[in-house]
């Protein structure tokens, strides 16, 4: 049956007429990237750690030269946007006022949530599975944790 189905199909395509190919379905848009998914030894991934380590150090500037060159090496990540954009909030914040920095730092946060809604911040910490505890009242100790 196949035999007879192939020169049913040769028969019935005209001569010199170019065979189909098979419709492609087209490709995905770009998603954005967050920190978890940089491969390890992008240029982004590194400059995002680097400017991690400066920043929990308190050198901002050197923070913000780490968070421009991991945006620089990678436009779509949010996390690079982010980060660059608190560290630019830092900055700014010994002023009570909107400044440059403030502003720098609220376009940025919304770069990095337009492209990465769900995007959550990493700060090398481990994550916690237990709820925080709420703070104890004036005066009163909080209870011990049982392990």
């Amino acid at each position: 049956m196949p035999l007879a189905a192939t020169l049913l199909l040769v028969l019935v395509t005209p001569q010199g007429a170019p065979a189909q190919a098979p419709a492609q379905s087209p490709a995905p848009p770009p998603q954005a990237v967050t920190s978890t998914e940089l491969p390890a030894a992008s240029p982004a991934a590194e400059a995002i750690a680097a400017g991690q380590a400066a920043f929990k150090k308190r050198h901002f500037r050197a923070a913000q030269a780490d968070f421009e060159k991991a945006v620089a090496a990678d436009p779509q990540s949010a996390a690079a946007a982010y980060y660059l954009g608190y560290t630019c909030y830092k900055l700014g914040e010994p002023s009570r006022r909107m400044n440059e920095n403030k502003e720098k730092a609220r376009e940025l946060f919304a770069k990095a949530f337009s492209l990465d809604p769900g995007f959550r911040p990493d700060w090398g910490r481990p994550a916690s599975t237990e709820p925080a505890a709420a703070p104890a009242a004036p005066g009163k100790p909080r209870p011990k944790k049982t392990s």
